[in-house]
Formats: C-alpha cells, sequence, structure tokens
C-alpha cells in the first residue's frame, strides 16, 4: 500500500453521504411500491411500469451527468459541487413521495407529464402522474449524487487495496444507513402504541430529509479533492466509444447488472414474501434489518479476502456464496421467526460483497483508461457503472411485479397456495441465477493486484516524462505527477 495513506477519520468523513443515500434507496425498493400499490391505490402493473420508467429515464442521465461530472469543475474541484447542487433536488423530492399527503398539491407542475402520458393513450390517475413526475425528479438529484460520490471515492487514492478499503467503509456506510432507516418504524410503534405504512414511510421520509444536508456538509467541507489531470473537450460520442471497445469495462457492467438484478428482486419482493408467504408480516421489517446487519458484518472479511484472493476472485466467492445460501429459504417452516432469522443472517453476509468490490475494481480499470488516453474519466466510467444498476433495478420491479398480477398475486391478502408457492420461486430462483452467472463473469478477470501496480508504474513514468519536457512552463503536468504519485492535497483544487 502506498505511505501516503489517507487517514482513517477522513474516509470516514468521505463516505457519510451514503447514510441519507442508502436510507433513500432502500425504501424506494422495499417500502414505497407497496406502499403506492396499498394505500396510496395503484395497481401492481402500474407501480412497476412508473418505476421501470422512471429508471430508465435515469439511465438515459446517467452518461450525461457523468460526462459533465468529468468536464465542467469549479474552484473546489471536479466532484464535490455537483455533490452539493443534488442536495435540494433529493430533499424536495423524498418530502413529496414519502410523505404524499395531498398528491393533488403541486400538481400544476405535472400537467406535460399527463398529456405526455394522455398522447400515448393511456388514462394516468393523478397519483400515478405524481409518483412518476416526483420520481424523475428525484433521479436527477440520485445522479448527480452518487455518480459523483463515487467518481470522488475512486480519485481519492491510486493503491490497489486503498481503494478497496475506501469502498468498504463507504458500503459500510451504505448499509449502515439501510439498517438505521429500518428501525424507524419500530421505534415510532413503540412510541405511538401503533403505526401505519404512511406514518412509517413518512418517519424514512423525515431521517432523509434531515440527514442529507447534514452529511454532504461535513464530507464536502473537510475531504479536499486529489488534484487530477485537466479533461479534454468533450466528444458527444465519447461514452458510447467506450462502452464499444473498452472490454474490461464490458465485463464489470454485465456483472453489476447481474449483481444488481439479483438483491433488487428480493427487496422489491420481500414485504410480500415475508407476510404472506412466510407469514410472518409483524416481523418483516426486523428480520430485514437483521439481514442487512448481516451484511456490515461481513463487509470487513470481504476486505480482507480481497487483500489475499483478489477483488474479482473475492467476488465471485461472494456471489456463489449468495448463489447457494439463499434458496435454503424454500425448505423454511412458514411462521417461524428463527428459521428465516438464521436464511437472511446466512444469506446477508454476501450482500455488501459486490457493490463496494465492482466499484473498486471500476477504480483500477479507469487507470486502464487514464493510460490509454492520457485523460482521467472517472465520472463517464461510474455512470456507465450506475446505468447498470439502475437498468437492474427498473427490471427487478418493472418485471417482477407485472409478474405478480399475471399470477393472479393479491397484495392485500387472500392468495391461494399456489399462487404463494409462485412468489416464492420467483423470489428465490431469478436472483441465485443472476449471483452465479455474475461469479463466472468475473471469475478470470485478467486486471489483478500485479497488474495494477504496472499500470501505476507506468502511468508516472508517462507523468514524469511530460515533467522533464515541460519542468518550469508545464504546471498542469506538475500538479497531475503530484496527484499520481501521492495522497489528498491539502487545499481544494484551484
Amino acid at each position: 500500500m502506498s505511505d501516503n495513506r489517507l487517514p482513517r477519520w477522513r474516509i470516514a468523513m468521505f463516505s457519510l453521504p451514503a447514510i441519507p443515500m442508502s436510507a433513500l434507496g432502500l425504501p424506494i425498493m422495499v417500502y414505497l411500491p407497496p406502499f403506492y400499490a396499498g394505500e396510496m391505490g395503484l395497481s401492481l402493473t402500474m407501480v412497476g411500469t412508473i418505476f421501470l420508467i422512471a429508471r430508465f429515464w435515469d439511465v438515459f442521465t446517467d452518461p450525461v451527468l457523468g460526462i459533465v461530472s468529468d468536464r465542467v469543475p469549479s474552484r473546489w474541484g471536479r466532484r464535490r459541487h455537483w455533490i452539493a447542487i443534488s442536495t435540494p433536488f433529493l430533499m424536495i423530492s423524498a418530502y413529496m413521495l414519502f410523505m404524499p399527503s395531498d398528491p393533488l398539491s403541486a400538481m400544476w407542475m405535472f400537467g406535460w407529464v399527463s398529456d405526455a402520458w394522455s398522447f400515448l393513450g393511456g388514462t394516468p390517475s393523478t397519483t400515478a402522474v405524481y409518483l412518476l413526475s416526483w420520481m424523475i425528479i428525484l433521479y436527477i438529484g440520485w445522479t448527480l449524487l452518487t455518480i459523483s460520490h463515487m467518481s470522488w471515492g475512486a480519485e481519492l487514492s491510486p493503491d490497489y487495496d486503498e481503494r478497496s478499503v475506501i469502498q468498504g467503509w463507504r458500503e459500510f456506510a451504505l448499509i449502515f444507513g439501510m439498517f438505521t432507516v429500518l428501525t424507524l418504524p419500530a421505534i415510532l410503534e413503540s412510541v405511538q402504541g401503533e403505526t401505519t405504512g404512511a406514518s412509517g414511510v413518512a418517519a424514512m421520509g423525515w431521517f432523509i430529509v434531515i440527514l442529507l444536508p447534514i452529511t454532504i456538509f461535513l464530507a464536502v467541507t473537510l475531504v479536499p479533492e486529489r488534484p487530477s489531470v485537466k479533461p479534454s473537450r468533450f466528444d458527444p460520442k465519447e461514452a458510447l466509444q467506450i462502452l464499444l471497445t473498452n472490454r474490461l469495462l464490458q465485463r464489470i457492467l454485465v456483472a453489476d447488472l447481474l449483481v444488481g438484478i439479483a438483491p433488487a428482486i428480493t427487496g422489491s419482493l420481500y414485504i410480500f414474501f415475508a407476510s404472506q408467504v412466510m407469514g410472518l408480516g409483524d416481523s418483516a421489517s426486523l428480520l430485514l434489518l437483521v439481514y442487512f446487519i448481516a451484511g456490515f458484518v461481513g463487509v470487513p472479511m470481504w476486505i480482507k479476502l480481497a487483500t489475499t484472493s483478489g477483488k474479482h476472485r473475492t467476488l465471485a466467492y461472494a456471489m456463489i456464496y449468495g448463489g447457494i445460501t439463499l434458496p435454503l429459504v424454500v425448505f423454511f417452516p412458514t411462521e417461524s421467526f428463527w428459521w428465516l432469522f438464521i436464511g437472511n443472517t446466512t444469506y446477508g453476509i454476501a450482500y455488501g460483497a459486490g457493490s463496494f468490490l465492482l466499484r473498486s475494481v471500476m477504480a483500477d480499470v479507469t487507470d486502464y483508461d487514464n493510460l490509454e488516453t492520457g485523460e482521467q474519466r472517472t465520472g463517464m466510467y461510474y455512470a456507465l457503472l450506475s446505468m447498470t444498476s439502475k437498468i437492474g433495478s427498473a427490471l427487478a420491479i418493472g418485471i417482477t411485479y407485472p409478474l405478480l398480477d399475471w399470477i393472479g398475486f393479491d397484495a392485500s391478502g387472500g392468495n391461494s397456495q399456489e399462487t404463494l408457492d409462485q412468489l416464492l420461486y420467483i423470489y428465490v430462483g431469478f436472483p441465485a441465477l443472476f449471483m452465479l452467472a455474475a461469479a463466472a463473469v468475473m471469475w478470470n478477470f485478467p486486471l489483478n493486484r500485479t497488474e495494477q501496480k504496472l499500470l501505476q508504474e507506468r502511468i508516472a513514468a508517462r507523468d514524469q516524462h511530460k515533467l522533464d519536457e515541460h519542468p518550469v512552463t508545464d504546471a498542469a503536468a506538475a500538479i497531475a505527477q503530484v496527484g499520481t504519485a501521492g495522497g489528498v492535497a491539502d487545499e481544494p483544487t484551484k
């Protein structure tokens, strides 16, 4: 590892925004779809369609905002100002989505959505237009925050193993945010004696709205960016060119799609699975909390294994483990809290591995791109990575919810045993296959620790050559050399 290691407190401060990010992401996948399908009166197919449209809108904005993150710096660097700009988008949209007491409020803003929907032959309800509109606004802020934050993390250190540590800390924060937000309905119930789905969702919304600006402020003020290579002029064909030519990137994107869609399916179906298949509705949130705690505990193990076996091989191990342990739930007796407790604990250990290891590997792939092109296009690469993750999330809800309608599943209950069995097989079968496929994709990934070290040496040699050619006049090259060789700058990039 490099001698210029980042202080752990600085890594912790950098990771803080991941807490409200995950506190927002979890309810969107697990609680908001059943909430809008139940208490807000939308059909399962309508909810699935809206989430699919919103996610695919987000997919198309990812490359654009990734390029903007790379190409439009400020006096504070390339990433932090975009994170700050994302804050009001996320706060307002989270408030409106989690506390829709009056969906008619602010509907004048979304007449264009209703008109477009009608033009396509639909007759949307007010609630449907409201949900889709605020989801689109939320995902604009989400993209600005996640792409900039992941790119910033990749650029904090050039070291192969320290990148895993940084992404591991970020994963810690993500999981911490998830199980913290899960405790809110339980706390609310203990205080009020009884809680509804609406009040539980509202509590999650307030948690996000309050915590988001605090954590972002601490991160952007206490963690400076490393100096980076000055970006070249933007080519609109850049994202497509990268996607079509970089084989390493292609493998990571395929793996990320497979890794992302697996927990997205289990997450989107979890409430139905726990309450109706297993008969444990009252304990559903607590058992989901157990799952994330297990993921939290498992992260250090995966970090340690990555330092000995390599990041790509460790990812494969985790996916094989998850693909084997998840289907065991088929053999569990219903209405047994402790059996599902054991199952969620066992399977949950694999949860955190895929996300942070793939993002650590992607940082190494950007080194390869830097050597080949002389540019630092981290934002673009992480935008593409974010895009595949979102496609997976979109497909998880956009396919599984209409599929539930197709098998005759009723979200309010009263389903036949045959229907519940079909739900169970969807819940475990598809995710297990996707995880095993991801393991196969990453098993022999060619960019390992040795290769990444050689990349760093060649980048340093190239930058030194530039310095030798322009020892006085080329200040930008000097800054780039400092950034390549060492740690975080003490002052923000001007």
